[in-house]
């Protein structure tokens, strides 16, 4: 399931980012996302749940690896204005806390949000891998 935003933005949500970096079923369909031209948001909490899954699984030797590639994109901070965004994303789609956050700062910057994980299903701007 595609749904375009138009934007030039994309946002790989965490589960995207771990698909990737731990090779997993849709490393592949990850890859052309973070090869591409389209330049990529990276929202604070997607940093702090990639970097600790990935400390527990990797090290932090590999989850330092990941946090070197993901500070090279655009890293957008959780302020004010998100946390208003996200709280009505979350009670209108019933999203949970971090899953709000990510969606509202796709949608607050028009970025396509990327994910494999099926709660963001259904959601404007989101491309289900």
């Amino acid at each position: 399931m595609t749904a375009k935003t138009g934007s030039d933005f994309v946002l790989l949500d965490s589960s995207a980012w771990l698909e990737y970096l731990t090779e997993d079923t849709k490393a592949d369909a990850v890859e052309p996302y973070l090869r591409g031209a389209r330049p990529l948001l990276v929202p604070a909490i997607v940093i702090y749940e990639v970097y600790k899954k990935l400390s527990q699984l990797r090290g932090k030797s590999g989850a330092e690896r990941f946090l070197s590639h993901a500070l090279r994109h655009t890293v957008v901070v959780f302020d004010e204005h998100l946390a208003l965004a996200a709280a009505d994303a979350s009670l209108t789609h019933r999203l949970a806390m971090a899953d709000a956050i990510i969606f509202a700062t796709a949608l607050f910057h028009g970025a396509e949000l990327v994910t494999s994980d099926q709660a963001f299903q259904g959601l404007p701007g989101v491309t289900l891998l």
